[in-house]
C-alpha cells in the first residue's frame, strides 16, 4: 500500500511531482482559493486518497458537488474529457476510474441517515455560541446545566432545556441566592434563542439516537476506509447551526478518542469546509478552543482540514498548525487584496523557480501553489502544481443512486426512527402534576375545615319575634327591609364561601362559635 496520496505536479512547468505523506497527514492542512478554482476537485481525491489508503474521511457538501465519490468516474463524462489528458501531462500512468464507499449523512434526514446528539453532549460553551448569548445568558445556561446534573435531569433535546428553563424562572429567587442574579430577562432571551433555533431545524440536531463516533470511523471489506459525507447545502442557510454541529464533532473526537501518538497513517480525516464561519464573530474562548483542539488533536490520530477562500480566514495561532497546504489562485482586485496575497506567500518555503506571489495569482483552474511536510516533518519547498484528476464521478449522482446508497448502507436503519425517552421535559411535568395534586387536596382539606362554622353562621338569626303586621305602607316598608337583610346575608355568605373569607371564618367566627 502507497505511503503518500498524489495530488499532482510533473512536467516540465510544474516541476516535481507532489505527494501528501500518510505520516503527517495529521499534521493537519488548508485548501485555500477563490470561488471556483478547484478546491471541490482538491478535497475529492484527497477523500479518495485516504479510503484507498483506509483512511476513513469525515467531510461535509455544501454544493452537493461530492456525492460523485459514491460513483466511479467515465471518459464519456463531460466533465472528465479535460482530465484525461492532464493524466499524461502529469504522469498519472496509475490512473483508472473507480468508486468509493460512501455513508450519506444529514441533520434533517432528507439526504442522508439523520444525525443527532443530545444537549448535554453539545455543552453550553458550544450551545451559547449557536444561540449567540451575551455573557450574562451563557451564565443562565451555565447554571441550567448545572442543575440538571444536580437534580438528575437528563437534558437530551430542546424540550428539556426549555422545560428546565421554565422550572428556573419559576425558581430564580431561591435560585439567585446560590447562583447569582437570575433574571427573567435573560430567561426569556434564551427562549427566544431556542425558538429561532427551532425555525432554522435545529430539533432535528438535538435528540436520540444519537451519533456513535465508531461509525464514522469505519473500513470496508475491501479495506477501503468510509467517506462520511454530510449533506449542508440545505443546512447552509443557517450558518452558525453548520460551524457548531461540526465544532462539536470535532470536540468529541477529541475527547473520546484515545492518545496514539504518531500512527504512520491517520484514524480519521476531517474536511472542514467553509471554514470562515467557524471564526467569524467568534468569542475568544470559543476560539482557543479551537485552537487547543486544532494543536493536541493529532496525537489522537485526526488529521483537520479547513477549506475557505483566503487563509486570512483563518486565525494565525491555528494557521500556524496547518502544515500540508495547498493554495488555489487568490484574485487581488483591492489594496486589502494584495496585502492578504502578499501575507499568504510568506508563509511558504520560497522556491528559487518562480515568484510565489506572483504564482498564486496566475495559476489557473485545477492548479495549486502546493507545500506538504516532508521526513522530520519539515515544511517541503512550494511548487507549482496541475492537480490530478479523481477517479470518482466529477458532479452528483441521482436521487435515485442516491436513495440506493443509502438502502445499502449499514447504518440504514439504525438513526432512521427518533427515540423520544424520559428525560427533563417528562419528570419536570410530573413534578409540576404532583405538586398541583397537593395543592388541590390541601384546598379540599381547607373547605372542609370551613363547612362547620358556615353551617353555624347560615343558621344564626338576629331576631326572631313575632312579625306584627300594620297599614300596607309599613308592611312594604318592612318587606324592603326584609329584603335588604337577606340580600346582605346572601352577600356575606358568598363572600365567605370564597377563599378570603375562609381564612376570616377559620381565623374569627371560628373562635367565636368554639365555645358553643
Amino acid at each position: 500500500m502507497t505511503s503518500e496520496i498524489f495530488l499532482g505536479g510533473g512536467g516540465a512547468e510544474y516541476g516535481v511531482k507532489q505527494g501528501l505523506s500518510l505520516k503527517y497527514a495529521n499534521r493537519h492542512g488548508l485548501i485555500a482559493g477563490a470561488t471556483g478554482t478547484g478546491k471541490t476537485v482538491t478535497l475529492q481525491i484527497l477523500a479518495e486518497g485516504f479510503s484507498e489508503a483506509g483512511v476513513p474521511v469525515f467531510l461535509s457538501d455544501v454544493k452537493g458537488d461530492l456525492s460523485g465519490l459514491a460513483k466511479a468516474g467515465s471518459p464519456e463524462h463531460k466533465l472528465h474529457a479535460p482530465f484525461e489528458k492532464r493524466a499524461g501531462i502529469i504522469g498519472f500512468e496509475d490512473f483508472d476510474y473507480a468508486s468509493f464507499p460512501v455513508t450519506f449523512w444529514d441533520l434533517f434526514g432528507d439526504q442522508g441517515h439523520p444525525v443527532r446528539t443530545t444537549v448535554s453532549e453539545m455543552g453550553p460553551l458550544l450551545l451559547s455560541r449557536l444561540l449567540d448569548l451575551t455573557e450574562a445568558q451563557e451564565g443562565i445556561l451555565n447554571i441550567a446545566f448545572r442543575l440538571a446534573d444536580e437534580e438528575g435531569l437528563p437534558l437530551l433535546d430542546l424540550k428539556d432545556l426549555q422545560a428546565l428553563l421554565v422550572w428556573i424562572g419559576q425558581n430564580a429567587k431561591s435560585l439567585s441566592l446560590r447562583y447569582g442574579n437570575v433574571s427573567a430577562s435573560s430567561i426569556g432571551a434564551i427562549q427566544r434563542s431556542l425558538l429561532v433555533l427551532d425555525n432554522q431545524g435545529g430539533t432535528n440536531l438535538f435528540g436520540e439516537p444519537a451519533l456513535e463516533l465508531a461509525d464514522l470511523m469505519r473500513t470496508g471489506a475491501d479495506g477501503k476506509g468510509h467517506i462520511n459525507i454530510l449533506a449542508s447545502d440545505k443546512l447552509m442557510s443557517a450558518p452558525g447551526l453548520y460551524a457548531t454541529f461540526l465544532l462539536w464533532l470535532l470536540s468529541e473526537l477529541f475527547e473520546e478518542l484515545p492518545e496514539v501518538g504518531d500512527p504512520d497513517k491517520p484514524k480519521l480525516v476531517f474536511f472542514f469546509d467553509e471554514a470562515h464561519l467557524l471564526f467569524d464573530d467568534a468569542p475568544k474562548a470559543l476560539v482557543n478552543k479551537v485552537e487547543q483542539v486544532a494543536r493536541l488533536i493529532r496525537s489522537k490520530g485526526v488529521g483537520v482540514y479547513f477549506i475557505t477562500q483566503n487563509p486570512a480566514d483563518v486565525p494565525e495561532d491555528i494557521l500556524g498548525q496547518l502544515g500540508n497546504r495547498i493554495q488555489h489562485a487568490l484574485r487581488a482586485f483591492t489594496a486589502k487584496d494584495r496585502k492578504e496575497l502578499r501575507m499568504a506567500s510568506e508563509t511558504y518555503r520560497e522556491n528559487p523557480r518562480f515568484d510565489t506571489e506572483e504564482a498564486i495569482r496566475e495559476v489557473g483552474v485545477g492548479e495549486a501553489v502546493t507545500s506538504m511536510l516532508q521526513k522530520k516533518g519539515i515544511p517541503g519547498i512550494v511548487e507549482r502544481t496541475l492537480i490530478r484528476p479523481p477517479s470518482s464521478q466529477l458532479g452528483p449522482i441521482t436521487k435515485a443512486e442516491r436513495a440506493a446508497v443509502m438502502a445499502a448502507s449499514e447504518m440504514s436503519g439504525k438513526y432512521d426512527a427518533p427515540l423520544d425517552r424520559k428525560s427533563a421535559f417528562e419528570i419536570l411535568a410530573k413534578r409540576a402534576e404532583e405538586a398541583a395534586a397537593q395543592a388541590a387536596k390541601a384546598e379540599e382539606a381547607a373547605e372542609e375545615e370551613t363547612r362547620p362554622a358556615l353551617r353555624e353562621f347560615n343558621s344564626a338569626r338576629r331576631y326572631q319575634g313575632t312579625r306584627v303586621t300594620r297599614s300596607t305602607s309599613r308592611a312594604s316598608t318592612g318587606r324592603r327591609g326584609a329584603t335588604f337583610g337577606e340580600a346582605m346575608t346572601k352577600m356575606v355568605v358568598k363572600e365567605l364561601t370564597g377563599t378570603t373569607g375562609r381564612r376570616m371564618v377559620r381565623g374569627i367566627l371560628g373562635g367565636l362559635f368554639k365555645g358553643r
